[in-house]
Protein backbone atom coordinates (compact mmCIF):
# COMPACT_ATOMS: atom_id res chain seq x y z
CA UNK A 1 0.00 0.00 0.00
CA UNK A 2 1.22 3.69 -1.03
CA UNK A 3 1.91 5.73 2.20
CA UNK A 4 0.44 9.11 1.89
CA UNK A 5 2.54 10.32 5.01
CA UNK A 6 5.85 10.87 2.64
CA UNK A 7 6.01 13.82 0.89
CA UNK A 8 6.50 14.44 -2.70
CA UNK A 9 9.59 15.30 -4.03
CA UNK A 10 8.93 18.53 -6.31
CA UNK A 11 10.91 19.08 -9.46
CA UNK A 12 11.33 22.09 -11.90
CA UNK A 13 9.50 21.61 -15.04
CA UNK A 14 11.85 21.10 -18.04
CA UNK A 15 11.02 23.41 -21.11
CA UNK A 16 10.37 19.95 -22.88
CA UNK A 17 7.11 19.44 -21.12
CA UNK A 18 5.49 22.57 -22.89
CA UNK A 19 5.97 20.30 -26.45
CA UNK A 20 2.68 17.77 -26.99
CA UNK A 21 2.11 15.14 -24.77
CA UNK A 22 2.02 12.28 -28.21
CA UNK A 23 1.35 9.38 -25.94
CA UNK A 24 -1.75 11.12 -24.45
CA UNK A 25 -4.67 8.97 -24.21
CA UNK A 26 -6.72 12.32 -25.49
CA UNK A 27 -4.77 12.25 -28.33
CA UNK A 28 -5.68 8.56 -29.29
CA UNK A 29 -2.37 7.36 -27.01
CA UNK A 30 -2.89 3.72 -26.44
CA UNK A 31 -1.32 1.26 -24.21
CA UNK A 32 -1.39 -2.13 -26.23
CA UNK A 33 0.48 -4.39 -23.66
CA UNK A 34 1.90 -4.92 -20.33
CA UNK A 35 3.71 -8.03 -19.13
CA UNK A 36 1.65 -8.04 -16.11
CA UNK A 37 -0.56 -5.75 -14.48
CA UNK A 38 -2.43 -7.41 -11.36
CA UNK A 39 -3.03 -4.66 -9.34
CA UNK A 40 -3.60 -1.30 -11.10
CA UNK A 41 -4.55 -1.62 -15.07
CA UNK A 42 -2.11 -0.80 -17.91
CA UNK A 43 -4.70 1.96 -18.93
CA UNK A 44 -4.22 4.52 -16.64
CA UNK A 45 -0.59 5.18 -17.53
CA UNK A 46 -2.01 7.40 -20.47
CA UNK A 47 -5.29 9.17 -18.95
CA UNK A 48 -5.35 13.01 -17.93
CA UNK A 49 -3.94 14.40 -14.77
CA UNK A 50 -1.46 13.04 -12.49
CA UNK A 51 -3.32 10.04 -10.74
CA UNK A 52 -5.64 10.22 -7.41
CA UNK A 53 -4.88 8.43 -4.27
CA UNK A 54 -8.53 6.75 -2.03
CA UNK A 55 -7.18 5.63 1.23
CA UNK A 56 -9.62 3.40 1.75
CA UNK A 57 -10.17 1.78 -1.81
CA UNK A 58 -9.67 -1.82 -2.36
CA UNK A 59 -10.06 -4.09 -5.10
CA UNK A 60 -10.27 -8.37 -4.66
CA UNK A 61 -6.82 -8.00 -5.94
CA UNK A 62 -5.90 -5.25 -3.03
CA UNK A 63 -5.09 -1.69 -2.96
CA UNK A 64 -7.04 0.22 -6.11
CA UNK A 65 -4.17 2.49 -7.17
CA UNK A 66 -4.27 5.08 -10.10
CA UNK A 67 -1.56 3.88 -12.40
CA UNK A 68 -0.37 0.89 -13.79
CA UNK A 69 0.94 -1.45 -10.90
CA UNK A 70 2.24 -4.91 -11.44
CA UNK A 71 2.57 -7.85 -8.69
CA UNK A 72 5.69 -8.28 -6.66
CA UNK A 73 8.27 -10.21 -9.16
CA UNK A 74 9.74 -13.86 -7.51
CA UNK A 75 10.77 -14.46 -10.71
CA UNK A 76 14.22 -13.37 -12.92
CA UNK A 77 13.02 -10.56 -15.30
CA UNK A 78 11.31 -7.19 -15.11
CA UNK A 79 7.99 -5.76 -16.55
CA UNK A 80 7.41 -3.76 -19.48
CA UNK A 81 4.26 -2.05 -21.57
CA UNK A 82 4.45 -1.18 -24.84
CA UNK A 83 2.44 2.35 -26.23
CA UNK A 84 1.42 3.09 -29.07
CA UNK A 85 1.79 6.82 -29.60
CA UNK A 86 -0.92 9.19 -31.27
CA UNK A 87 0.77 9.56 -33.98
CA UNK A 88 4.18 9.36 -35.52
CA UNK A 89 6.47 11.45 -33.67
CA UNK A 90 9.95 12.58 -32.84
CA UNK A 91 10.26 12.78 -28.79
CA UNK A 92 11.80 15.30 -26.90
CA UNK A 93 11.69 13.79 -23.27
CA UNK A 94 9.64 12.13 -20.34
CA UNK A 95 7.83 12.24 -17.32
CA UNK A 96 7.81 9.18 -15.59
CA UNK A 97 5.66 9.78 -12.97
CA UNK A 98 5.46 8.07 -9.49
CA UNK A 99 2.65 9.83 -8.26
CA UNK A 100 1.63 8.33 -4.34
CA UNK A 101 2.99 4.83 -5.45
CA UNK A 102 6.02 5.24 -2.76
CA UNK A 103 6.39 2.01 -1.09
CA UNK A 104 5.40 0.26 -4.39
CA UNK A 105 7.31 1.93 -6.92
CA UNK A 106 10.23 0.70 -9.65
CA UNK A 107 13.66 1.72 -8.30
CA UNK A 108 14.75 2.41 -12.26
CA UNK A 109 13.09 2.30 -15.81
CA UNK A 110 14.50 2.80 -19.70
CA UNK A 111 12.41 3.36 -22.76
CA UNK A 112 12.68 1.75 -25.90
CA UNK A 113 11.05 3.18 -29.38
CA UNK A 114 10.05 1.41 -32.57
CA UNK A 115 8.80 2.66 -36.13
CA UNK A 116 6.58 0.36 -36.72
CA UNK A 117 3.87 0.05 -40.53
CA UNK A 118 0.86 -1.49 -39.68
CA UNK A 119 2.14 -4.48 -41.67
CA UNK A 120 5.05 -5.00 -38.96
CA UNK A 121 2.98 -4.95 -35.54
CA UNK A 122 2.22 -8.61 -34.61
CA UNK A 123 -0.71 -9.23 -31.70
CA UNK A 124 3.04 -10.97 -29.53
CA UNK A 125 4.92 -8.34 -28.00
CA UNK A 126 7.33 -10.48 -26.74
CA UNK A 127 8.48 -10.78 -29.93
CA UNK A 128 12.20 -10.37 -29.75
CA UNK A 129 12.31 -9.46 -34.00
CA UNK A 130 10.32 -6.20 -33.47
CA UNK A 131 13.20 -3.54 -33.94
CA UNK A 132 13.05 -1.63 -30.79
CA UNK A 133 16.04 0.50 -30.04
CA UNK A 134 16.72 2.18 -26.91
CA UNK A 135 15.84 5.62 -26.08
CA UNK A 136 16.17 6.65 -22.42
CA UNK A 137 19.04 4.08 -20.83
CA UNK A 138 17.80 2.55 -17.14
CA UNK A 139 17.63 5.35 -15.31
CA UNK A 140 16.66 5.73 -11.22
CA UNK A 141 13.13 6.73 -10.19
CA UNK A 142 12.00 8.64 -6.88
CA UNK A 143 8.93 7.71 -5.32
CA UNK A 144 5.81 9.73 -5.48
CA UNK A 145 7.45 12.46 -8.14
CA UNK A 146 7.43 13.44 -11.41
CA UNK A 147 10.92 11.93 -13.22
CA UNK A 148 11.90 13.94 -15.99
CA UNK A 149 14.58 12.45 -18.45
CA UNK A 150 15.29 14.27 -21.38
CA UNK A 151 15.84 11.96 -25.07
CA UNK A 152 18.61 12.62 -27.59
CA UNK A 153 17.16 10.71 -30.05
CA UNK A 154 16.49 12.29 -33.36
CA UNK A 155 14.73 9.54 -34.95
CA UNK A 156 10.48 9.36 -34.92
CA UNK A 157 8.94 6.37 -33.78
CA UNK A 158 5.21 5.23 -33.43
CA UNK A 159 5.38 3.16 -30.82
CA UNK A 160 7.21 3.14 -27.57
CA UNK A 161 7.85 0.50 -24.73
CA UNK A 162 8.33 1.53 -20.61
CA UNK A 163 10.60 -0.98 -18.89
CA UNK A 164 10.50 -1.23 -15.07
CA UNK A 165 12.94 -2.45 -13.12
CA UNK A 166 11.92 -5.19 -11.73
CA UNK A 167 8.54 -4.46 -10.83
CA UNK A 168 5.93 -1.95 -9.50
CA UNK A 169 3.66 0.78 -9.67
CA UNK A 170 3.55 4.37 -11.98
CA UNK A 171 0.81 6.64 -11.99
CA UNK A 172 1.72 8.18 -15.69
CA UNK A 173 3.67 8.15 -18.43
CA UNK A 174 4.28 11.28 -20.88
CA UNK A 175 5.96 11.24 -23.71
CA UNK A 176 6.92 15.12 -24.81
CA UNK A 177 7.35 15.98 -28.32
CA UNK A 178 6.61 16.92 -32.20
CA UNK A 179 4.27 15.40 -34.08
CA UNK A 180 5.54 14.36 -37.58
CA UNK A 181 3.92 14.92 -41.17
CA UNK A 182 5.70 14.19 -44.20
CA UNK A 183 3.99 17.74 -45.65
CA UNK A 184 5.66 16.86 -49.42
CA UNK A 185 2.67 13.78 -49.78
CA UNK A 186 -0.15 16.64 -48.42
CA UNK A 187 -1.86 18.24 -51.49
CA UNK A 188 -2.09 22.02 -51.13
CA UNK A 189 -5.47 21.57 -51.85
CA UNK A 190 -6.54 19.59 -49.23
CA UNK A 191 -8.62 21.34 -46.16
CA UNK A 192 -7.61 20.72 -42.77
CA UNK A 193 -7.33 21.50 -39.56
CA UNK A 194 -3.80 23.64 -40.03
CA UNK A 195 -3.74 24.01 -36.18
CA UNK A 196 -4.65 20.89 -34.42
CA UNK A 197 -2.14 18.89 -32.14
CA UNK A 198 -2.68 15.75 -34.39
CA UNK A 199 -1.31 18.23 -37.47
CA UNK A 200 1.73 19.33 -35.70
CA UNK A 201 -0.62 22.53 -34.04
CA UNK A 202 1.30 23.75 -31.01
CA UNK A 203 -0.28 25.98 -27.85
CA UNK A 204 3.28 28.03 -27.45
CA UNK A 205 2.36 30.83 -24.71
CA UNK A 206 -0.48 32.38 -23.19
CA UNK A 207 -0.95 35.27 -20.26
CA UNK A 208 -3.24 32.95 -18.08
CA UNK A 209 -4.63 29.69 -17.70
CA UNK A 210 -5.37 29.64 -14.04
CA UNK A 211 -8.20 27.17 -14.44
CA UNK A 212 -7.18 24.94 -17.27
CA UNK A 213 -4.67 24.74 -19.97
CA UNK A 214 -4.22 26.00 -23.54
CA UNK A 215 -3.22 22.98 -24.85
CA UNK A 216 -7.11 21.73 -24.64
CA UNK A 217 -7.90 24.24 -27.45
CA UNK A 218 -6.06 22.49 -30.25
CA UNK A 219 -6.93 18.73 -28.72
CA UNK A 220 -9.28 16.63 -30.73
CA UNK A 221 -13.30 16.15 -30.57
CA UNK A 222 -15.34 18.93 -28.50
CA UNK A 223 -14.51 19.27 -25.24
CA UNK A 224 -16.01 16.89 -22.47
CA UNK A 225 -16.44 19.01 -19.88
CA UNK A 226 -15.77 22.27 -18.93
CA UNK A 227 -12.70 21.48 -17.78
CA UNK A 228 -11.68 20.36 -21.13
CA UNK A 229 -10.67 23.52 -22.67
CA UNK A 230 -8.97 26.88 -22.39
CA UNK A 231 -10.27 28.93 -19.35
CA UNK A 232 -8.45 31.90 -17.68
CA UNK A 233 -9.41 33.37 -14.44
CA UNK A 234 -11.85 36.67 -13.50
CA UNK A 235 -9.65 39.64 -14.28
CA UNK A 236 -11.55 42.83 -12.47
CA UNK A 237 -8.87 45.02 -14.33
CA UNK A 238 -10.82 47.08 -16.50
CA UNK A 239 -10.99 46.28 -20.66
CA UNK A 240 -8.27 43.22 -19.62
CA UNK A 241 -7.89 41.28 -22.36
CA UNK A 242 -6.32 37.15 -22.23
CA UNK A 243 -4.56 35.90 -25.08
CA UNK A 244 -2.88 32.89 -26.41
CA UNK A 245 -0.45 32.21 -29.23
CA UNK A 246 -0.95 29.04 -31.13
CA UNK A 247 1.53 27.84 -33.93
CA UNK A 248 0.16 26.27 -37.43
CA UNK A 249 1.59 22.44 -38.20
CA UNK A 250 2.35 23.39 -41.24
CA UNK A 251 2.58 27.64 -42.89
CA UNK A 252 -1.00 28.23 -45.00
CA UNK A 253 -3.79 30.13 -45.78
CA UNK A 254 -6.59 29.86 -43.28
CA UNK A 255 -10.32 29.27 -45.49
CA UNK A 256 -12.61 29.13 -42.05
CA UNK A 257 -12.35 29.80 -38.51
CA UNK A 258 -14.36 27.69 -35.61
CA UNK A 259 -14.44 28.96 -31.85
CA UNK A 260 -16.21 26.84 -30.04
CA UNK A 261 -17.83 27.71 -26.34
CA UNK A 262 -19.12 24.18 -25.35
CA UNK A 263 -19.67 23.70 -21.65
CA UNK A 264 -19.30 27.56 -20.82
CA UNK A 265 -22.12 28.78 -19.78
CA UNK A 266 -21.78 31.91 -17.57
CA UNK A 267 -18.30 32.09 -17.97
CA UNK A 268 -17.71 32.48 -21.78
CA UNK A 269 -15.55 35.20 -23.09
CA UNK A 270 -17.85 38.44 -23.96
CA UNK A 271 -15.71 38.03 -27.63
CA UNK A 272 -12.68 37.81 -29.21
CA UNK A 273 -10.21 38.55 -31.82
CA UNK A 274 -7.78 36.83 -34.12
CA UNK A 275 -4.57 37.86 -35.30
CA UNK A 276 -1.98 36.61 -37.86
CA UNK A 277 1.56 36.21 -38.52
CA UNK A 278 4.56 34.70 -40.51
CA UNK A 279 7.59 34.12 -38.38
CA UNK A 280 10.18 31.54 -38.56
CA UNK A 281 11.17 32.13 -35.07
CA UNK A 282 8.73 31.13 -31.98
CA UNK A 283 11.01 33.14 -29.47
CA UNK A 284 10.29 36.22 -31.89
CA UNK A 285 6.48 35.52 -31.84
CA UNK A 286 6.27 34.85 -28.43
CA UNK A 287 8.54 38.45 -27.57
CA UNK A 288 6.39 40.36 -29.96
CA UNK A 289 9.29 41.17 -32.55
CA UNK A 290 6.38 40.42 -35.41
CA UNK A 291 4.09 42.36 -37.39
CA UNK A 292 0.25 41.01 -36.42
CA UNK A 293 -2.31 41.47 -38.92
CA UNK A 294 -6.14 40.68 -38.08
CA UNK A 295 -7.55 37.35 -39.42
CA UNK A 296 -10.72 37.90 -37.81
CA UNK A 297 -12.10 40.89 -36.30
CA UNK A 298 -13.75 41.30 -33.46
CA UNK A 299 -16.73 38.81 -32.81
CA UNK A 300 -19.56 38.83 -30.31
CA UNK A 301 -19.42 34.95 -28.59
CA UNK A 302 -22.40 33.21 -27.33
CA UNK A 303 -22.59 30.35 -24.42
CA UNK A 304 -22.04 26.70 -25.07
CA UNK A 305 -21.98 27.01 -28.87
CA UNK A 306 -20.40 26.23 -31.85
CA UNK A 307 -19.11 29.87 -33.83
CA UNK A 308 -18.58 29.59 -37.28
CA UNK A 309 -16.34 32.41 -39.92
CA UNK A 310 -15.34 32.37 -43.54
CA UNK A 311 -16.99 35.34 -44.45
CA UNK A 312 -16.10 37.42 -41.61
CA UNK A 313 -11.37 36.81 -42.42
CA UNK A 314 -9.81 39.37 -43.51
CA UNK A 315 -7.58 37.94 -45.82
CA UNK A 316 -4.07 37.86 -45.06
CA UNK A 317 -0.31 36.17 -46.82
CA UNK A 318 0.50 33.08 -45.67
CA UNK A 319 1.09 32.72 -42.06
CA UNK A 320 2.35 30.26 -39.03
CA UNK A 321 1.29 31.40 -36.16
CA UNK A 322 -2.15 33.10 -34.95
CA UNK A 323 -3.16 35.00 -31.51
CA UNK A 324 -6.04 34.60 -29.97
CA UNK A 325 -7.57 37.09 -28.00
CA UNK A 326 -10.68 36.90 -26.11
CA UNK A 327 -12.47 39.76 -24.17
CA UNK A 328 -12.51 40.37 -21.21
CA UNK A 329 -11.82 36.29 -19.62
CA UNK A 330 -13.51 33.59 -19.65
CA UNK A 331 -13.30 29.99 -21.51
CA UNK A 332 -12.95 28.15 -24.57
CA UNK A 333 -12.95 24.58 -25.22
CA UNK A 334 -12.00 24.58 -28.93
CA UNK A 335 -10.36 26.55 -31.90
CA UNK A 336 -10.19 25.23 -35.27
CA UNK A 337 -8.12 26.78 -37.97
CA UNK A 338 -9.31 25.06 -41.60
CA UNK A 339 -7.36 25.78 -44.25
CA UNK A 340 -4.90 24.46 -46.92
CA UNK A 341 -1.02 24.34 -46.70
CA UNK A 342 1.47 26.41 -48.71
CA UNK A 343 4.62 24.64 -49.59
Amino acid sequence: MALTSVKEIIKPTPPFASLTDIASERLGGKVLYATDDFFAEKENLLKPGRGIFIADKYTDRGKWMDGWESRRKRTPGHDYAVIKLAATASVTGFDIDTNFFLGNHPPYASVDGANLSDTDIAPDWENNEIPWQEILPKSPLDAGSQNFYACECNEVFTHLRLHIYPDGGVARFRAYGDVFIDWENVSENEEMDLVAALNGGQAIECNDMFFSDMKNLIMPGRGINMGDGWETKRNRTPGNTDWVILKLGHVGMIKKIIVDTCHFKGNYPDSCLIEACHSDNDEKVKSGHVIWQVLLPKQKLKADHVHEYEHELIQTDTITHVRFIIFPDGGISRLRLIGKIKK
